[in-house]
Parts: structure tokens; sequence; C-alpha cells
């Protein structure tokens, strides 16, 4: 039993609440435990990762890549994001087909038969060249390279992120146009701002709709030029995170919700390194669940994996870290381990939205690709997102070899 557990079953005798967990129960040690996800056949289940960037190193090793000169204050050729990702784990197949990036996770999504899958797409998807002139990166990955996001089967693309209009506007037109011929939806930005507030509506066909809101904020870098208007295209960027802006948006979100809608607002906030929360994102995500009857805060913006919250039974992701990227062989900030990826399969009460279990699967970025992390590592992330769950009165514990479990109360 790990440090995660024993503080768990403690707080539930000092307060004298039961084990059970939305139907769950811990089980004795000989008994072989079963996924909290197969107990609960009549949830709606999602997949959720943080943020998804197939440009600039991940594009060049593609079928298609776009042309490798970027405009970077040290870097002026994508190339060298392939090199330093070989120089520190070796060569990298060229081209790779389409499936590869994605690597172990494909498995994962096979076993775990998410209803939705939201990733958060953060990079321009276009062969435009014309680069905004005052941002220091720009990812962009070719349209023709479209096939190694829906090699995933991705339902939805977030792109409310300080990456998507990095090709500009004509680099945010390429990419609304790829996503719709690839029959992904898009939330996050759009052609105007009544367009960029639209949610990504999946019809689950008799089991309800999950709506994805996309909203992007400052303190995760994006421009405040970025911002979508009634006559111009852009990001859905938040003014700031008052309770103001949560109550129009639980005004907006409200009008739009109907019975068995499960509702995720995906939000691109805060610094890329660090596990503090900042009290107004704290207030902000409660804010949206006790107004606007959201179902499940999908942050991102973050490196790493951050904390997760259950606040009124309903999850809270205030920073589910990298997923895909090119940063494989780029020096600093180490101890944050960047490159381990997580998972998150919440499994969620179409009735009310309420989170029955939450899986999370721990992977590791070599070579472009998404590979199962040591054993070592894995207890490391464990431990890591254990230490972070239990400042909001959870425990993430080992479900197997593989798999994790968040526990709350």
């Amino acid at each position: 039993m790990n440090h995660g557990r024993l503080r768990f079953l403690s707080r539930c005798a000092m307060t004298g609440l039961g084990l059970l967990t939305s139907g769950e129960r811990f089980q004795p040690a000989h008994e072989k435990e079963v996924s909290p996800m197969e107990q609960t056949p009549h949830r709606i289940k999602l997949f959720l990762c943080g943020d998804v960037m197939t440009g600039r190193g991940i594009d060049q090793v593609l079928s298609q890549p776009s042309d490798p000169r970027i405009y970077e204050p040290y870097v002026r050729n994508a190339k060298i994001y392939v090199k330093l990702a070989e120089r520190l784990n070796g060569p990298i197949p060229q081209p790779v087909d389409d499936s590869y990036i994605w690597g172990e996770a494909l498995a994962e999504l096979d076993r775990a038969r998410p209803d939705v899958r939201v990733i958060n797409l953060e990079t321009a998807v276009t062969a435009s060249d014309d680069y905004w002139q005052d941002k220091g990166i720009h990812y962009r990955m070719h349209p023709a390279n479209i096939p190694c996001i829906t090699a995933a089967r991705i339902d939805c693309c977030v792109l409310a992120n300080n990456h998507v209009l990095d090709w500009g506007y004509q680099g945010l037109a390429d990419t609304l146009e790829t996503l719709k011929q690839a029959s992904l939806k898009p939330t996050g930005a759009g052609r105007n701002s009544r367009e960029a507030e639209t949610p990504a509506v999946m019809d689950l066909a008799g089991k309800g709709r999950v709506l994805v809101f996309g909203f992007g904020c400052d303190s995760s870098g994006i421009p405040l030029e970025w911002a979508a208007s009634d006559d111009k295209p852009g990001v859905n960027r938040l003014p700031d995170l008052s309770s103001e802006t949560a109550q129009r948006l639980a005004d907006r979100i409200n009008r739009i919700k109907q019975d068995r809608d499960i509702v995720v607002a995906s939000i691109h906030w805060g610094s890329n390194w660090g596990y503090a929360i900042p009290d107004e994102q704290r207030r902000f995500a409660h804010a949206l669940i006790d107004e606007a009857g959201v179902d499940v805060i999908h942050g991102h913006s973050s490196h790493h994996p951050k904390a997760v919250e259950v606040y009124r039974d309903k999850l809270i992701l205030y920073g589910c870290g990298d997923f895909l990227n090119d940063y494989e062989g780029i020096e600093g900030y180490e101890s944050f381990r960047g490159d381990l990826a997580i998972m998150y399969f919440p499994a969620v009460n179409p009735a009310d939205g309420k989170l029955s279990s939450l899986e999370m699967v721990p992977l590791q970025m070599r070579q472009f690709r998404l590979n199962w992390p040591s054993a070592k590592d894995f207890r490391w992330i464990r431990d890591r997102l254990d230490r972070e769950a239990d400042k909001f009165s959870g425990a993430v514990e080992a479900l197997d070899e593989r798999r994790l479990v968040l526990r709350w109360r």
C-alpha cells in the first residue's frame, strides 16, 4: 500500500466517512483489483490530455514536412529539434508513419474505449509562411500531416492556445479548414468571436452529448491581439478570471446545455513550470461548476502534470502537462520531468455530471514517440501526482503496473 492510500484511509477514519466513492471500494490485498472504468458501464468515458504540439520538430519527421525555416532567436531550422532528440535517445526513423508518434497510447485508447477523445492541438496546421513577427516561437504542421491526428481517432481539437495563430490569420483559416476536412471538431478559435465561442458538440446517440468549450487566458501567453471579435478571427480569449467573467460564461453555457449533456471547459491557463495553483484559478474553476453547470475542467498550458481536484464530485484538472512535443533533448527544468505524459480517462455520470472514476496512464516521450515509462519513472510520477492530489483531499495510487487511479472523498 502506498503513502497516498494510507493518507486516504486515515482521512476517512478521522472524518467518519466510508470508503465507498461512486460505487467503488478498496479491495483486500489478495483480490485482483478491477479497473473502475470496467465497473461503470453506463458512464460516459472521456480521453483528455494536455498539449499536442505536432509542429516544428515532429512535423519534420512526418511524411510531408513543412519548410523547416523558423524564426526563433536562436534556432532557424526545425530540423535542429530532431537532432537534439536523436542526440539524447538515438535515431528516429524518417519519415515515420501516421500513427508512430502515439506509440503505446493507441493500445491504451483501444483498451479504455472512451466515448469522446479531446486534445489541445497547440500548432497551426498550415503551409502559410506568414509567421507572427512579434512572437518568438512558431509551431506549424503541414496540412498533409493531419492523418497523424486522425490516427488516434480524435474527436475534438481545442484551439484556444498561444500557438494556433503562430502563422497568422491565414494559418488559422487553414487550420480550421483542415480540421473540417478531416471531420475533427474545433473549439476555442474561429473566424469571428461567435465561432470561437461555439462549443464542439459530440452526440453519443442515446447516451447524451458532450459539449467542449475552449477558453484561453493571457497567463498562458496568448497575445491580446489574438482575441476574436465580431469581425475578426482569433481565439476565445478570456479577459480575466473574475466572478463577472464566470457569470457571463454561465449565462452562455446554460443557454446551450441540455439534460444529460456533459460540459467540458477546456482552459489554456497559467505558466509552463511549477505546481502552485493560483487562487484565482481555483475560484474560477469552482464558479464554472457552481454557476455554469460545467462538469469537467480540462486545464492545460503547463509542461508537466499538475494537481487534480474533485469539487462537488466534479473533476478539475488544473494542468494536464504536455502530451506530444519536440522538447526532447532541450535542457532546462529537468526536475519537473516534462518527458512524462499522462492520459486521463474520467468516467462521468450523464445524469448529473458527477465523476465516477478517474484512471491515469503515464507514458514517456522518447524519439518523438509515446512509450511505456520504466518502473522507476512510473513510481516517480505516481508519487508526484499523489503529493499534489493530497493538497485537495485526494490520493493517487497504482491500479497495476501501467495505470493509476484517483481516490477522493
